[in-house]
């Protein structure tokens, strides 16, 4: 019902501002309007199956590498580190198929039916083709990364406290990727439980549990085209992730080498939306705006549940890390750190 009266607020709201701003006749602008609307209703459609699996995958990247290691650190010890994170695009994400069935006003230029790009998939150019108030709209559909691998560096440290807990925070500077930007950053608290067994400690066997919050933007180049309203001010799309993570690790040392294997589960929040510049049309039709708000229907939560083998070793006050984690997603991280 609440949906249902949304909708309905949104017609109505474009249909005053087109009578507001036109001088046309109802007729006219009742057509228009109808026009516009199913456009919106396509490019919300479009819009979700184009960023998701970008948005899924950002959640693995931004989950890897949190714990260096279970062990209980002295007070006050304090570790820095560059980590380089490698994201491997499984081909099943990189594209979707749509069909002229699927819309209410676009059709694919030429075509019934084609497989277009991902926010993660190719550069393959599609054009999709619609009309308002008898004038061709003709819109290039967005493309992908067009990338194998993604790649961001950030910069991870933490300090230890009192009781084997201890402080870790993240943070990457917002990455350019082909067509998109990246951005994680967070901060988590661990605590070490193997500082009560005694027979753990001896054997030189680490437990620990982390609980963390990660926050990942991700934005790419989306629809923009020019109509007799002026531009659409579309061009740009942005999937924001809130990520809370539970994980608890066991490590094993011998003398400067430790394995460490994990288990992670997060809760992901996910919100949509158009962050491109204000189009012309926003002078008549607040297009950006009731997109925007039509996107609140697609937020979704989702949990993930993943696996996690890393390998450390140390060179004096330096380490050397490598992890790989996986589940639906396969992603690396590769570390240098160094404890004062």
């Amino acid at each position: 019902m609440l949906i249902s009266m949304h909708n309905r607020f949104c017609k109505y709201t474009i249909l005053g501002i087109c009578l507001f701003f036109t001088g046309r006749s109802f007729s006219q602008t009742a057509q228009t309007f109808e026009e516009i609307g199913r456009f919106l209703n396509d490019a919300t459609l479009y819009s979700e199956k184009y960023i998701t699996p970008a948005t899924d995958a950002a959640v693995y990247q931004a989950s890897a590498g949190w714990m260096t290691s279970p062990k209980k650190r002295k007070l006050y010890d304090v570790t820095l580190g560059l980590h380089g994170n490698v994201f491997f695009v499984p081909k099943r994400d990189r594209s979707f198929v749509i069909n002229n069935s699927d819309f209410s006003f676009f059709t694919i230029e030429n075509q019934t039916s084609a497989t277009v790009p991902t926010a993660l998939g190719s550069d393959t150019q599609y054009y999709l083709v619609g009309q308002i108030d008898n004038n061709q709209i003709r819109m290039a559909a967005p493309n992908g990364v067009n990338q194998e691998s993604i790649f961001y560096p950030y910069l991870q440290g933490s300090i230890s406290l009192w009781k084997g807990f201890e402080v870790v925070g993240k943070y990457s500077a917002k990455v350019k990727l082909k067509r998109g930007n990246y951005q994680v950053y967070g901060f988590g608290l661990k605590h070490n439980f193997s500082q009560y067994f005694k027979s753990l400690e001896k054997h030189k066997i680490n437990l620990a549990a982390l609980l963390a919050y990660s926050k990942e933007d991700i934005s790419f180049d989306f629809l923009d085209t020019y109509t007799s309203y002026g531009n659409l001010g579309i061009n740009r799309i942005t999937g924001k992730v809130d990520t809370w993570q539970f994980q608890v690790s066991a490590s094993k040392e011998w003398k400067r080498f430790e394995l460490m294997a994990s288990a992670i589960s997060n809760r992901s929040d996910f919100k949509y939306m158009f962050t491109g510049e204000r189009g012309q049309i926003e002078d008549v039709i607040p297009v950006q705006y009731i997109l925007n708000e039509k996107l609140r229907d697609i937020y979704k939560t989702k949990f993930n549940y993943i696996g996690e083998i890393s390998g450390r070793y140390q060179f004096s006050k330096f380490y050397v890390q490598s992890t790989v984690a996986f589940g639906k997603f396969v992603n690396t991280n590769l570390s240098v750190q160094y404890e004062f």
